[in-house]
């Protein structure tokens, strides 16, 4: 039996409280390797923030659905938050404001939030279909 089999064969779902933590500590943790690998917040991120996203969704317990369908942008929002507050010119200029840095890395990381966002809701939507 292959992996994919067996990940198909026994699926496993999480209540919304441990995908709220579970997202959580993804994205600091991708943020942090991310500023680890290369000092600012780059394509790792948005990348890994696509797969986690995917990630939530696929592991939602159907009670679950309207919080992981609310979180990709409050994770990605939260944690550029934080980032701006520490560290700006990983987001932005070094010298720009805490609103101004995460502004500018919402904007540089829309691509990655909507892809996220995109197939987090459809893996959701086609969850439903299949109940």
């Amino acid at each position: 039996m292959s992996l994919l089999e067996a990940a198909v064969a026994a699926p496993r779902t999480e209540p919304g409280h441990r995908l709220v933590l579970l997202g959580s500590l993804g994205v600091l943790g991708i943020v942090g390797l991310d500023l680890l690998l290369g000092g600012d917040i780059g394509l790792f991120f948005d990348l890994c923030f696509v797969v986690l996203c995917l990630l939530l969704a696929v592991r939602a317990d159907r009670g679950a659905f309207f919080t992981v369908a609310m979180l990709p942008p409050v994770l990605l929002v939260v944690s550029f938050g934080l980032v701006a507050a520490t560290v700006p010119g990983a987001l932005a200029r070094p010298e720009d404001q805490l609103v101004q840095a995460l502004v500018t890395g919402v904007t540089t990381h829309a691509v990655g939030l909507a892809a996220g966002y995109v197939l987090c809701l459809a893996t959701l939507g086609l969850r439903m279909l299949d109940d």
